[in-house]
């Protein structure tokens, strides 16, 4: 089910959000607050805003779009497939914003290496500028920038969500599933 939703389009479906992502993180690679906040984050805090971040967007895409199934039918067998639906959905939201998530890491890494100055960096952060810093700068910017991303899909339609997330099959299975519990 994860490989016919196609998870992989869910990152240029959710324009809006890329936008708002990607305008977060140019933004944020040029603020001096960021670069020292970089600086002083050990990578399991790194990991930690990671994982926050991957998840809030993963709950907010899910949760605003309201792409998560509830069976009216009480049967084992309707619930056993509300969860198989759901584990399905999570999967493909939580590897199309993966995929998101190191686009920007990649995005980022590109954008500092072009427009940071190594002796202003310094002389904020009290390091050098080395292959490190850029490292630690993208990865946390990625996180601040995923933030961003999941405000800015707010300014998606569901439609939009549902369509980069699903596909056609699958958004016709659902539509018949809400019409049969219309009924």
């Amino acid at each position: 089910m994860v490989r016919a939703n196609r998870p992989w389009r869910l990152v240029p479906g959710l324009s809006k959000a890329l936008a708002a992502a990607l305008a977060t993180g140019a933004v944020a690679t040029v603020n001096s607050t960021i670069w020292n906040l970089a600086e002083s984050l050990s990578a399991p805090r790194l990991v930690i805003a990671t994982v926050g971040s991957v998840a809030l967007m993963i709950g907010w895409l899910i949760v605003d779009a309201q792409l998560w199934h509830r069976s009216a039918e009480v049967s084992r067998e309707a619930r056993q497939r509300a969860r198989l639906y759901n584990a399905s959905t999570v999967m493909t939201v939580g590897i199309g914003v993966l995929v998101c998530y190191v686009g920007l890491i990649v995005i980022n890494l590109v954008w500092a290496l072009f427009i940071l100055n190594g002796q202003v960096f310094a002389s904020t952060t009290r390091t050098p500028l080395h292959a490190a810093e850029y490292w630690t700068l993208s990865w946390f910017v990625a996180s601040v920038a995923t933030v961003g991303g999941a405000l800015g899909s707010g300014l998606e339609s569901d439609e939009a969500i549902r369509a980069a997330a699903y596909s056609k099959r699958e958004q016709e299975r659902r539509r018949i599933l809400q019409d049969d519990d219309g009924d």
